[in-house]
């Protein structure tokens, strides 16, 4: 079987042989995958609670490492009770007796914004455990069972915070007795105890004693000792709720020289009017919007406004510099000296440098107020420099992150908003990586206040200025919206822009039909504008969408119009880009020759454009020709000019990519244990080459008459093939099954070699036509 198109295996060196582990586990990461220590700070002030930390306590069995006496644990109760404060109290005492790592997901269940989706967390999660971002499955079930393979032998606590529904956490739960998985929510989630067995502590409101200590404990130092029976009087206008009680304290403690009495006395003020407005079916609710109340008024104006402006932003975490351009303040250090005022006031909670976040309470209470005292013209413009603000600031974003694609044509920004601009490539990324959940919610915020052309504008930027480790799947949603509002607003080029970014992002999550669909609208649309690189650059996407579902004369004749497109435009990178295309297409199809030719050509475009990473794209084509040609020493040149090409960028896609031509060519040169390694290393980098690793790890041990390992690998390679719907690949890996198992099983060999045709039926090329020829033979032979 030729060794042309695979992926890649695991490999570590043991007693100085190298020794493969292919069953059972998808992904299993490197040697050396990282431990995430994802906690947030501890809690500053906490007191008490110590009865429900010794519940919590309960759970933890010897130090040895034995199993958990249970694996969730759900904290529940009302709001602001202070379940997020005690779940990281406890986690933060027991971190050691987790020494594989602690994972953290705030899933924002009862924010006034979008929840996080499981989806979502999950990417974090396993990318923070060493995945490849690009190695993440996109199906849910997938991920969640790559998930749970990783952390299957490790003690890990993983802490749900704000947790609304089952569906949120079910997919997030290990699966192991050795891990912990604490969630925090204002629901009981009784199914995580019927079908999970989770253990559920309730959390009250603190008994009175421990709602003063509170008090105390926030006060201490600022103010001189207070009455135990005046600070109990304050403790029950809180409600003995801990986050009203921090923000009384928080009052108290900036007043040092007022009387607690007149402090009463006007939070007493404050609630008779809550009284009279509300209909007093939550009493716990209105005494914490009291003093919410309480606390805000005391603001000056200018922090006041800045709070409801706030709540304005699209989600509930937010930088120093889209709070100034929330509040059209041009000065940071003003706006840092506002945010201070209210994280003093408890009403707004520091996470990080100039970084900052609402209680979900306190986001829903800052709306509210937006909506009763700014005038609506006021609220408009405020959310309008703040989707400006973030507009310009990703587009400078994407000159470092994808410097290749065309940047919009953008209007100025307004005067009051100072859009940031980066250093470097590393600043950038670091800024897409933050607010890349800001910049999703942005755009449905613009289409749901009709800014139309901000909408579109902000998804089509949002593509291009995405960090490296992105979920696939995070961005396909922001562009139908995007698409919705170029279609209200008749904007065809746009409308073009963003069909082939719907068609790409549909591509790297295996939607091949959806991406096909947006493509050849896209085509559609351009041709109808008369864009004649436009259309060059459909084509050339329509191309390889047809080279990913192997319709390899469909694929060729796409690019070569492309070719002939570009070459009009005088667009020589694609051009070049398009060759390579079409060098590939060739290649797989068995066309040698075609394929010789068409590189030559393309080899020598992308050496004339100083394009490195289309150089290493075309050496790796040209390796695998002069492989199959025979030519097995410059095989093996060009293939490790490839990786080296990729090492020098930094690439590690392509790293992955090309290292599996890498240990192809050493394969054929006979170099079996450096083959091995070249597969081992490219499995680490990404899912897709993994399996194709396996795959080329099961020809190696075939030839080394080591058949009963070979068919390890290959039935895990034919099993991640069909999960990735390859239907290619899967008959390979089924026929190379079949050879590894012949000798044993010459039944199992025919059942493997029947399915393998039945896949390869459905493929007319001169490649596909040789491998079904090649296994009816064998067929032959054995009967």
């Amino acid at each position: 079987m030729s060794g042309s198109s695979r992926d890649v295996v695991q490999a570590r060196n043991v007693h100085g042989g190298i020794h493969f582990h292919a069953q059972g586990k998808p992904y299993q990461g490197s040697s050396a995958s990282p431990t995430p220590r994802q906690l947030p700070a501890d809690v500053r002030g906490f007191v008490n609670r110590t009865d429900e930390l010794g519940e919590l306590n309960a759970v933890l069995t010897s130090e040895d490492g034995g199993p958990l006496v249970v694996s969730v644990y759900v904290i529940a109760g009302t709001a602001g009770a202070g379940k997020t404060s005690l779940a990281l109290r406890w986690a933060h005492q027991v971190r050691e007796r987790f020494p594989d790592g602690q994972l953290y997901a705030n899933l924002r269940g009862y924010d006034p914004g979008e929840p996080v989706a499981a989806r979502d967390a999950l990417h974090r999660f396993l990318t923070s455990l060493g995945v490849p971002a690009d190695a993440v499955p996109q199906d849910l079930d997938a991920a969640a069972a790559l998930y749970r393979s990783l952390l299957a032998d490790r003690r890990v606590l993983v802490v749900l915070d704000n947790a609304a529904t089952l569906s949120q956490v079910r997919p997030l739960l290990p699966g192991s007795a050795h891990s912990l998985v604490l969630v925090t929510s204002r629901s009981r989630l009784s199914g995580l105890a019927v079908r999970d067995g989770a253990r559920r502590l309730t959390l009250g409101v603190l008994p009175e004693a421990e709602a003063v200590a509170l008090l105390r404990a926030v006060t201490a130092g600022y103010r001189p000792v207070d009455d135990e029976r005046q600070l109990a009087e304050l403790a029950r206008l809180c409600a003995r709720l801990p986050l009203a009680l921090r923000i009384a304290a928080e009052r108290a403690a900036s007043h040092p020289h007022l009387r607690l009495v007149d402090l009463i006395a006007d939070l007493r003020d404050e609630s008779a009017l809550w009284d009279a407005l509300s209909t007093g079916d939550d009493e716990e609710a209105e005494a914490v919007r009291t003093v919410f109340a309480w606390s805000y008024r005391a603001l000056s104006e200018q922090a006041a406004r800045l709070f409801r402006l706030l709540g304005l932003h699209p989600g509930p975490e937010f930088g120093l510099h889209a709070a100034a351009a929330l509040a059209g303040v041009t000065s940071s250090s003003r706006t840092r000296q506002l945010l201070d005022s209210l994280v003093g006031a408890h009403l707004l909670e520091q996470t990080a440098p100039d970084r900052y976040q609402f209680h979900d309470l306190l986001r829903a209470y800052a709306i509210d107020q937006a909506q009763h005292e700014e005038p609506p013209a006021e609220r408009e413009a405020a959310l309008h420099r703040a989707l400006e603000w973030s507009l310009h600031t990703a587009d400078a974003a994407q000159s470092w992150i994808n410097p290749a694609e065309d940047r919009l044509t953008l209007t100025p920004a307004p005067g009051d908003v100072s859009p940031l601009t980066f250093s470097d490539y590393d600043a950038a990324v670091d800024w897409a990586e933050r607010e890349h959940a800001n910049l999703l919610q942005a755009v449905r915020r613009a289409a749901d206040a009709g800014q139309d052309r901000l909408a579109w504008q902000l998804s089509a930027v949002l593509w291009n200025a995405q960090f490296p480790s992105v979920s696939g799947a995070s961005w396909p949603a922001a562009g139908r919206i995007g698409l919705e509002a170029a279609e209200r607003l008749g904007e065809r080029a746009a409308q073009g822009v963003l069909l082939t970014w719907l068609g790409m992002a549909h591509t790297r999550i295996n939607r091949l039909a959806e991406s096909l669909e947006c493509h050849e609208n896209a085509l559609i649309i351009r041709r109808g504008l008369g864009d004649r690189l436009g259309e060059a650059r459909s084509l050339n996407l329509i191309g390889l969408n047809h080279l990913r579902g192997r319709r390899l004369d469909t694929a060729a004749r796409h690019f070569e119009q492309a070719i002939a497109g570009f070459q009009e435009q005088d667009a020589a990178h694609w051009a070049a880009t398009a060759l390579s295309n079409l060098a590939t297409t060739h290649y797989r199809a068995g066309r040698l020759p075609e394929a010789a030719t068409v590189i030559d050509q393309s080899l020598a475009a992308h050496r004339a454009l100083s394009d490195q990473r289309g150089e290493g794209s075309i050496l790796r084509v040209l390796s695998d020709v002069r492989r199959e040609q025979g030519d097995t020493e410059e095989a093996l040149v060009f293939a490790q000019a490839a990786v080296d090409i990729a090492l020098g960028l930094r690439n590690l896609r392509l790293e992955g990519f090309w290292l599996l031509t890498l240990g192809d060519a050493q394969q054929a040169k006979g170099q079996f244990a450096e083959a091995l390694t070249s597969y081992q290393r490219s499995a680490t980098l990404h899912r897709r080459r993994e399996a194709l690793a396996w795959q080329g790890v099961g020809e190696v041990y075939c030839r080394l008459g080591r058949h009963a390992e070979a068919a390890g690998f290959y039935r895990q390679a034919a099993s991640t093939h069909r999960e990735l719907r390859d239907e290619w690949h899967q008959a390979l890996a089924l026929d190379g099954l079949g050879s590894a198992v012949l000798g044993e099983s010459p039944e199992e060999a025919r059942r493997h070699w029947t399915q393998a045709l039945r896949f390869l039926a459905d493929f007319d090329d001169p490649r596909a036509v040789a491998a079904r020829e090649d296994i009816e033979r064998q067929m032959t032979e054995v009967s």
